[in-house]
């Protein structure tokens, strides 16, 4: 699959205005957002890429900063050079866990090893949501648990899982891209347990109750698809969610204790927030 990268120059820089662009963008089908010297770069399927919703929504000042913006074709198969030359680095999660790619060298050494090269797929734990949800997984002794990941992505939060010990393991996401990377992934980690369908909501259907549920995938995906997951779910199970803002948590909980589940806790990070109920 073929996506632009859409690189924005905020001037001055800021990362309210930063959060407040891709609100706008999500909701246009763009799937990741990584931030930049000059702000931001957004990333969206080739067929999403709409250069008028660009001209339409996003203003030309906001909150006191300039905003500009280019865009580019970025190739399926390019995708690990895009990551290197964006810097994807190394990332130590929780002092425990450390996330590298394939071509790295030189990174500390930690007690989870995961090796993601995330092509077109994303979640490689340096975006804040990612990272809130590995953290909580590291909180976790998940051994002998089942485990679903859904919005897989890179199928690190499966990956993680079954270096720990849960099993069995099912990761999900609607993008044929992202299955493949993520089988990738489990082969370059040898998690060869987890199982990873393409799919929605959907594809949970008559399969058998999971221990631990983890979305992480947007505020009005989760909305929409929260009742699957109870559905997924035993009396004991929990369910861990994150993709969304810090302001947009209380809708979330509104959502989940309508159908029955009890908040637990919340993490965030520069305005990301991560949340887990229990049922």
């Amino acid at each position: 699959m073929d996506y632009f990268a859409v690189s924005f120059i905020i001037t001055p820089t800021s990362s309210t205005v930063s959060d407040v662009l891709a609100s706008i963008l999500v909701e246009s089908g763009y799937e990741s957002f990584s931030e930049t010297q000059e702000g931001m770069t957004a990333y969206v399927p080739s067929a999403q890429f709409n250069e008028s919703t660009l001209n339409e929504f996003i203003p030309e000042t906001l909150y006191g900063s300039a905003i500009s913006y280019t865009w580019e074709l970025i190739p399926g198969q390019d995708w690990n050079h895009e990551w290197e030359k964006n810097y994807f680095q190394p990332i130590v999660i929780g002092s425990a866990c450390v996330i590298h790619s394939s071509f790295h060298t030189g990174y500390p050494k930690t007690t989870w090893d995961i090796v993601i090269d995330p092509k077109m797929a994303f979640g490689t734990g340096h975006h804040e949501t990612t990272s809130l949800m590995i953290e909580y997984l590291l909180e976790l002794d998940p051994k002998g648990q089942s485990f679903l990941d859904m919005g897989c992505g890179t199928a690190v939060l499966a990956i993680l899982a079954s270096m720990k010990g849960a099993g069995p393991l099912l990761g999900i996401d609607i993008d044929e891209w992202a299955c493949e990377n993520a089988l990738e992934n489990i082969r370059l980690n040898g998690t060869p347990t987890i199982e990873i369908l393409q799919g929605d909501a959907q594809s949970l259907e008559g399969k058998d109750p999971f221990d631990l549920v983890f979305a992480n995938i947007n505020r009005n995906i989760l909305l929409n698809d929260m009742e699957a997951y109870v559905n997924t779910m035993h009396p004991g199970s929990y369910l861990y969610m994150s993709g969304f803002y810090t302001e947009d948590l209380p809708f979330i909980q509104a959502k989940a204790e309508s159908l029955g589940l009890s908040f637990i806790d919340s993490k965030s990070r520069n305005n990301w927030c991560a949340c887990r109920f229990s049922k």
